[in-house]
């Protein structure tokens, strides 16, 4: 006698489905903090400090001298945001709803809405603070100038979908071994503050210097945005396609992961923690 009819048409399911999401990306964001507000100046603060750190360190360590003849803050920045955007990404989609919460309880909730809330909140966050910090330095100073302003961004949504790729294969084993795969969260956010090649470019290093990080698809994305960033600089040991591949077959295990753990996890497994 429960049983009711709820026979949609395609739209009607897919208008259904993105509200539903982004009813749950507004709830991601406030997640953090519950004014938004404040929670974007937080990520901002979060930028400069660490804005801060690495120039303190490139110019005390003479670093400065294999930076690309331009805008050295610029410079800094496109490291900094694509690494903040691809962290923060891993991080959001790790976290998603699991198949054990409570809002999986809810009827229309599903983990492709937790998961694709997770990465929009996160993806909402960092344009915003990129945009914020982007416009008020070329107010202040009158030095952004960004060669392919089009390129650049592409390289931040490409950061991102990879991002989410790794998240997404973290959040499939996370149920299997949670203490381990939050180690494993934590080294690749910091493995990633050298590896990813914020302080230097691809061009600069030695080819024995250069296989310690050719193996990591956020070297590869830093390098290539700072080719669409300045006009002085052409990657020629880095790629696109790259990244893109180790995203696709990323996305594959995450998601085949992902279905067979739905499928065994169990909240029990949880009560005793």
């Amino acid at each position: 006698m429960f049983n009711v009819n709820r026979s949609r048409t395609v739209p009607q399911t897919a208008f259904s489905m993105l509200l539903l999401i982004h009813e749950n990306t507004v709830r991601s964001i406030r997640k953090e903090h519950s004014n938004a507000i404040i929670g974007l100046l937080m990520n901002i603060v979060q930028v400069l400090v660490m804005l801060a750190v690495f120039y303190l360190m490139v110019t005390l360590m003479g670093m400065r001298r294999t930076a690309i003849r331009g805008d050295f803050i610029v410079y800094l920045l496109s490291g900094i945001f694509i690494y903040q955007t691809n962290i923060r990404s891993v991080g959001a989609v790790a976290s998603a709803e699991g198949p054990t919460s409570s809002m999986m309880l809810h009827a229309p909730m599903n983990m492709v809405i937790s998961i694709c809330s997770a990465a929009l909140g996160a993806l909402y966050t960092q344009a915003l603070s990129i945009l914020t910090i982007l416009i008020a330095y070329d107010l202040a100073t009158g030095a952004v100038q960004i060669l392919d302003p089009v390129g650049f961004a592409c390289m931040i949504v490409l950061s991102w979908l990879n991002g989410i790729s790794v998240g997404l294969v973290l959040l499939a084993f996370k149920p299997w071994w949670p203490a381990f795969f939050r180690i494993v969260q934590t080294l690749y956010r910091r493995a990633n503050m050298v590896a990813s090649g914020k302080m230097f470019t691809a061009n600069s290093l030695t080819a024995t210097m250069l296989a310690m990080f050719d193996w990591n698809p956020l070297f590869h994305i830093i390098d290539q945005a700072r080719g669409f960033a300045f006009v002085n600089y052409f990657p020629r040991y880095t790629s696109i396609t790259y990244p893109v591949y180790v995203t696709i077959v990323l996305v594959v295990i995450g998601l085949m992961a992902e279905y067979f753990t739905r499928h065994r996890v169990s909240a029990s497994w949880f009560a005793g923690k």
